[in-house]
């Protein structure tokens, strides 16, 4: 059985940055006797259309003597991770993380070195990716993410993001955030908003490495996850990453992983895909005014230009969709005036 790129990706995000350095600003922080918002918190990377909507917006939400405000407690932003606060291709992240580990770790595993698949990608062959079998790409995920405690694997994720590096910008892949995207989570918090990652990427990958860069504590990340197994190794309690079942946070998945985790319809929402639609359409059936903000990939010289013909990342119905709901649709090479710090 063969499986694409686009499978394969998919299969591997559900097993489950370390420093961003962002210009620093001085802000002054007005109280408004009728509004519970912060003045002053600058969105610096964005252009005015889009910068005028979202802050018009929260202004509006966050007034006390407006019809449209939101309490705090119900002031919930949700957030999808690949291609929305960091980039997906050629692939997203996590799946390279998976080939680095492969190839690093491959002459202490005699097991592996059996196996022409792993033996390839320990070469940094990924052409047999396209050609890979459904056994392949489980022995790639097992050997990268299952049987390993919860501290090796955060090790393993930590070791990677220090010292691996993006080869179209030759930078660590924990810089590689967006500028905007940095400021717009900020800005949120600031106006007492709590935000999520609601992501697709497997939530122990991105939990290593959310709260110094995004700001978003471990608790407040949710995503795909495998089997884990507890039990008393010396004494000490232990979990272990597993081979078993998994939750693929994708599409129709996000709003049901909201609901399971949350338990709030959130007001606020950004994604990138139509693996976001769902959660979008989700907070848009709110009785709240809500706000949901659709990145579109647009700049090749800065990042990526894509929506329909890519291997991660698909949008085309999201956008249909944007039209209807009038949600804020992104156009990266016109609207991001930076796109990394």
């Amino acid at each position: 059985m063969h499986l694409s790129l686009r499978i394969i990706t998919t299969i591997l995000i559900v097993f489950p940055l370390i420093s961003c350095v962002k210009d620093a600003k001085e802000v002054t922080i007005e109280e408004d006797s009728n509004s519970d918002k912060v003045s002053d918190i600058s969105l610096l990377s964005w252009a005015e259309d889009p910068k005028n909507r979202i802050e018009s917006w929260v202004n509006t939400v966050t007034d006390s003597s407006s019809s449209n405000f939101i309490p705090v407690e119900d002031r919930i932003a949700v957030f999808d991770n690949d291609g929305t606060l960091w980039p997906e291709q050629p692939w997203p992240n996590q799946l390279q993380f998976a080939l680095d580990y492969v190839k690093a770790k491959i002459n202490e595993r005699p097991n592996w070195q059996t196996d022409p698949f792993l033996t390839q990608i320990s070469k940094g062959d990924y052409s047999v990716l396209e050609k890979a079998r459904k056994e392949d790409v489980y022995n790639l995920v097992y050997a990268s993410h299952a049987g390993m405690t919860e501290s090796e694997f955060k090790e393993a994720v930590m070791k990677w993001m220090d010292t691996a590096t993006n080869k179209k910008y030759t930078r660590k892949f924990n810089e590689l955030v967006y500028s905007p995207m940095l400021e717009l989570l900020e800005y949120l918090r600031q106006n007492q908003f709590k935000t999520f990652i609601v992501s697709g990427g497997g939530a122990d990958f991105m939990r290593v490495f959310a709260e110094e860069v995004y700001g978003i504590p471990p608790y407040q990340v949710i995503g795909s996850y495998g089997d884990t197994s507890f039990e008393f190794v010396d004494g000490n309690p232990i979990i272990s990453k597993i081979e078993g079942d998994i939750f693929y946070d994708d599409k129709e998945a996000k709003p049901i992983a909201i609901h399971r985790f949350i338990g709030k319809r959130p007001v606020f929402v950004g994604g990138n895909s139509d693996g976001d639609q769902a959660m979008m359409e989700y907070a848009s059936a709110s009785n709240y005014n809500t706000l949901c903000v659709l990145l579109h990939h647009t700049d090749e010289e800065r990042e990526y230009a894509y929506d329909k013909k890519t291997l991660s990342g698909h949008m085309e119905t999201a956008l249909e969709m944007a039209k209807e709901k009038n949600w804020l649709v992104v156009d990266m090479k016109k609207d991001f005036l930076s796109i990394f710090p």
